[in-house]
């Protein structure tokens, strides 16, 4: 189990890295560091919220304070001591609350600060990143496409290897088709095969009709010979004509018989 675990995630890995795309996986990562950005000036909006809010309620207790002090005042100057010292205690615990929130307005100031740095040093390394990612997405991109011209032009790409391996075969199996044309013609004339077809002649046949085709020739010319000298001696050069033929055809035919 554990040797096929491990199979199954080195196959796994493989398929991953060729489907991983280093472009992508850059865009992905600019992507996340937007939005921890985004999270980290919404923290500065909120605490910059907390702090508004705070100094708002601080504003009203010191209002409250003054107003109770001069109540205080006015009650000692009608000899009301009573209600002087209700409105000092009163005012005394306002100023507790105002102590308070001083204190957390302070400390919301601090973090507001620190969070306002921390934006601003995360925005710089995103915008760093950005520049280098688009410059890496570039490079990547001419390194690839300069691979694929490359294996184009040396013919190991995988659509060139295809085309490479049809015109080969092509170029295969045209000359096969010459070899075997080549074989039969040379079969037919030499008479090891028939043709079917009746069309062919063997050597002697074709010897005989070269020889026919020269006796009807000549019998043609000696005929119009006859008619251009006249008459009477038509006859005589004709059959003179003939004999010689004859004569002529016999030592061709003896000539071949010979060879």
């Amino acid at each position: 189990m554990k040797r096929m675990g491990m199979i199954f995630r080195a196959k796994a890995n493989k398929a991953l890295d060729r489907a991983e795309d280093p472009r992508e996986t850059l865009d992905y990562s600019y992507q996340k560091q937007l939005e921890l950005l985004q999270k980290v000036r919404r923290g500065v909006a909120d605490v910059a919220t907390s702090r508004k809010r705070l100094e708002l309620q601080l504003n009203q207790l010191q209002k409250q304070s003054s107003t109770l002090e001069d109540q205080g005042r006015k009650a000692l100057a009608l000899g009301r001591e009573d209600l002087a010292r209700e409105a000092l205690s009163r005012r005394a615990a306002l100023q507790q609350q105002v102590s308070d929130l001083e204190t957390q307005h302070q400390t919301l100031q601090g973090e507001e600060e620190k969070l306002t740095l921390a934006a601003q040093r995360l925005q710089a390394k995103v915008d760093a990143f950005r520049t280098r990612k688009e410059t890496i997405k570039a490079t990547y991109t001419a390194a690839e496409a300069q691979t694929r011209i490359g294996e184009a032009f040396s013919g190991i790409s995988e659509e060139m290897g295809d085309v490479g391996m049809a015109i080969q075969r092509a170029e295969d199996k045209t000359a096969q088709l010459q070899a075997r044309a080549g074989a039969i013609d040379e079969l037919l004339a030499s008479g090891a095969l028939d043709d079917s077809s009746g069309l062919a002649k063997d050597d002697i046949q074709s010897e005989l009709d070269r020889l026919s085709g020269g006796t009807d020739v000549e019998l043609e010319l000696q005929r119009m010979k006859a008619e251009l000298a006249g008459g009477s001696s038509t006859s005589k050069p004709a059959i003179e004509g003939g004999q010689g033929q004859s004569q002529a055809q016999s030592k061709d035919v003896t000539r071949f018989d010979k060879q």
